[in-house]
């Protein structure tokens, strides 16, 4: 183990050498740390930092060699295929031609917990079996899809849809890395599905947390995340989306509140985030929606 150089992942891409390769950077809350680079070929090994680091090759057909802390490897890499970084490892990556990558980085202050209750402290964030090249999940790459698009949407997610999407990612971490722990079977008692949900529309408005959630169902975040799937039939950062996208239309059905304040209540950042949400799952704006509610006949009339 090699004493960490940079506090994070993030710092060392926004002050190491590599920075100027950056081309998109997004940091919800610590929690997940997003980035895209396109990167020439070369030399593009990375210091130690105390975080677990998922690259995905987003054009592939590079030969790519080095050591991420799972042994050495020389492979060509694949479009959409991964590679996954132990923590506090300085790795060793020669690439030989131009590339562009997605990187997901997970600090271990806030993941080795998760991880020891997905695993039952049998796997570290150091030791997980795929960080010994290149690797494929059709899983990891939907989640990792999705969150990217929440990012483009939303700016930044919520504590909970950052802390929701890791836990989907590391448990398909654990299962590929043989992890010892059974699919979720079952749901959430049906008192504590009742007083999350009732939290969440409670909260509408703040970034609650994941964890919050959990204490309050008397589960740990990860068991939580799974469980609440199997209750409610989507994940949290799914069923989070359609609840605010619920309150935003009843008020803009039912009040005269202008569209900024709406967006706050339902917990977004600006109208043009209620905005980019509306016309993605409503496919039109929050205020053509107020419109057309109201008014349908002139609605209609001016289409």
């Amino acid at each position: 183990m090699t004493v960490p150089a940079y506090s994070s992942f993030t710092q060392w891409y926004s002050e190491g050498r590599l920075a100027s390769y950056v081309r998109t950077m997004k940091s919800p809350g610590g929690i997940l740390n997003l980035l895209e680079a396109e990167q020439p070929a070369g030399d593009m090994s990375d210091p130690a930092v105390p975080d677990l680091i998922l690259y995905q090759d987003l054009l592939g057909g590079s030969r790519v060699s080095g050591d991420m802390g799972g042994g050495r490897f020389d492979v060509t890499s694949e479009k959409g295929g991964f590679f996954l970084a132990a923590p506090n490892f300085a790795n060793t990556v020669m690439v030989d031609a131009r590339h562009q990558l997605r990187s997901l980085s997970f600090p271990t202050a806030q993941w080795q917990k998760v991880l020891d209750e997905a695993a039952d402290g049998r796997l570290s964030l150091e030791r997980l079996q795929v960080n010994r090249g290149l690797f494929h999940s059709p899983s990891i790459q939907s989640a990792l899809r999705n969150l990217w698009v929440l990012c483009e949407e939303e700016g930044a997610p919520s504590r909970l849809l950052a802390r929701a999407a890791g836990c989907e990612i590391m448990a398909e971490l654990c299962r590929l890395s043989g992890a010892p722990f059974a699919p979720a079977r079952g749901g959430l008692a049906s008192w504590a599905e009742r007083r999350c949900l009732e939290l969440i529309r409670a909260r509408l408005s703040e970034d609650i947390g994941l964890d919050e959630l959990a204490a309050e169902a008397q589960l740990s975040p990860f068991h939580f995340a799974r469980m609440f799937k199997q209750s409610v039939g989507v994940p949290p950062r799914v069923y989070l989306t359609r609840l605010r996208l619920e309150k935003a239309c009843e008020l803009l059905e039912l009040t005269d509140l202008p569209v900024t304040e709406i967006a706050q209540e339902v917990g977004y950042s600006s109208n043009q985030v209620l905005a980019r949400v509306f016309i993605k799952h409503r496919h039109m704006s929050p205020t053509d929606y107020r419109r057309a509610v109201r008014d349908p006949v002139r609605s209609i009339a001016t289409q």
